[in-house]
């Protein structure tokens, strides 16, 4: 069950407010000239939960509709003829005691109302205020006003504030310069709904799914070792060759010789002539 601190005068609002139901009104004015039609609804989620419209006046607190004023229609009530005594605070409430949003009602005995909104505005939209006579022409030449100071006078009888905020919040009223002024009504401004980003993931992707980056690391790879095995026996053949190069013997390096050293002369008894002719012969030059 919702506990709920319930009005207790006519300008009092509700200190709670359940998401379950939206009292609504038709036509969209809190201000009505005696012997209009209004009728008030419960725009509710749960229809078993038993919204019911309940007021308070300057004389009853807390009544429901049906109980001496208006005729009950499901959810909804409706009001054939207005009069001055149906002033009031009205809310939706349920069978457990939950309750909506308030709407300020005041009905006039006078030549002119202010027809401005009944629920909050939200901020940054327009809001247009129509000041309206009981007798034609309806919409006279008229000044309206915000918290006692005027703000400009309309021809038209309309007034429209652009991309409303917090500041233009304020009790508002207009007057005809020959049927009179309307009764007071507060408009109220909301923020505008913030938004809430979507909860981030700290996973980690998966292995198997390949990146833009990974696919361009693995072709640079490829392509780097198809050049090697490309490039790699040429280089090899290269350095091979220099290195024999290299080694190839030059015509400046002297012959490497082996020769045998003959036996003394006396020993062989040979004379000069004859021993060159030995020398000559066993002398053998090697070439590597």
């Amino acid at each position: 069950m919702t506990h709920c601190h319930f009005p207790s005068g006519l300008t009092t609002t509700l200190s709670c407010t359940a998401a379950g139901a939206r009292l609504t009104v038709s036509p969209s004015s809190s201000q009505f000239f005696r012997w209009d039609f209004v009728s008030l609804s419960c725009e509710e989620d749960d229809s078993s939960a038993g919204w019911t419209v309940r007021r308070n006046t300057s004389n009853k607190s807390r009544t429901q509709c049906g109980a001496g004023w208006g005729r009950s229609a499901g959810s909804s009530c409706n009001i054939s003829y207005t009069v001055t005594w149906h002033s009031g605070v009205y809310w939706c409430e349920s069978r457990e005691g939950a309750t909506s949003n308030t709407i300020n009602i005041t009905v006039t005995g006078g030549s002119v109302v202010l027809q401005s909104p009944v629920l909050p505005v939200m901020e940054g939209h327009d809001v247009t205020l129509t000041c309206r006579r009981k007798t034609p022409p309806s919409n006279p030449t008229a000044d309206f006003y915000k918290d006692g100071s005027l703000i400009r006078t309309e021809p038209t009888g309309h007034m429209t504030i652009h991309h409303v905020s917090r500041s233009d919040e304020g009790l508002y009223k207009c007057l005809s310069i020959s049927d009179g002024e309307s009764p007071s009504s507060w408009i109220s401004v909301t923020g505008k709904p913030t938004t809430t980003a979507p909860p981030t993931t700290t996973e980690a992707p998966p292995t198997s799914a390949t990146s833009p980056l990974d696919s361009s690391s693995y072709q640079f790879v490829f392509t780097l070792l198809r050049h090697l095995v490309v490039f790699c026996p040429y280089c090899i053949s290269t350095v091979l060759m220099v290195s024999l190069y290299r080694r190839r013997p030059t015509g400046n390096e002297l012959p490497v010789s082996m020769v045998m050293t003959p036996p003394a002369q006396a020993e062989e008894g040979l004379d000069d002539d004859d021993y060159d002719d030995v020398i000559s012969a066993v002398t053998t030059e090697h070439r590597f």
